[in-house]
């Protein structure tokens, strides 16, 4: 067989797919859809689509409750003050606009208050004479 010989089974044009004499892909060649199922309804059929929707804004006053709440308790006590504010500023507004930022608030809240005790403890102490930071008043 040369490659100047024509394929056997006549006059076929490979680039025709009705000369080949095969059903086309996918189907039996008398009209069905392959495998005897009608096909697929036009869209899909999973509804529209869509997300979960815009994230909620976490709410400011809360993330800076919780921010002074930290603090004051790590340098400066009066900050436990503005934490506190701040914390029941936030969940007034949380619980009225729905917004994000209800535990920030709570967590503000709660280092206010260890934040004011710590102050007040440390204030008394202080004034008692048990707490001193070392400053020594006698001169040479």
């Amino acid at each position: 067989m040369s490659t100047q010989e024509p394929p056997a089974g006549g006059n076929q044009n490979p680039n025709d797919p009705t000369s080949s004499g095969l059903p086309p892909y996918g189907g039996s060649g008398t009209g069905e859809p392959a495998g005897g199922y009608p096909p697929p309804p036009p869209g899909g059929g999973y509804g529209a689509p869509g997300g979960y929707g815009a994230p909620q804004e976490t709410n400011k006053k809360a993330m800076w409750s919780m921010i002074t709440g930290i603090l004051g308790i790590v340098c400066c006590g009066p900050l436990a003050i503005v934490a506190l504010v701040l914390a029941n500023n936030a969940r007034k507004e949380i619980s009225q606009t729905g917004q994000s930022g209800s535990g920030m608030a709570t967590a503000g809240w709660w280092l206010g208050i260890v934040g004011i005790a710590l102050w007040v403890l440390g204030t008394v102490l202080y004034v008692a004479g048990v707490l001193t930071f070392g400053v020594d008043s006698t001169t040479y």
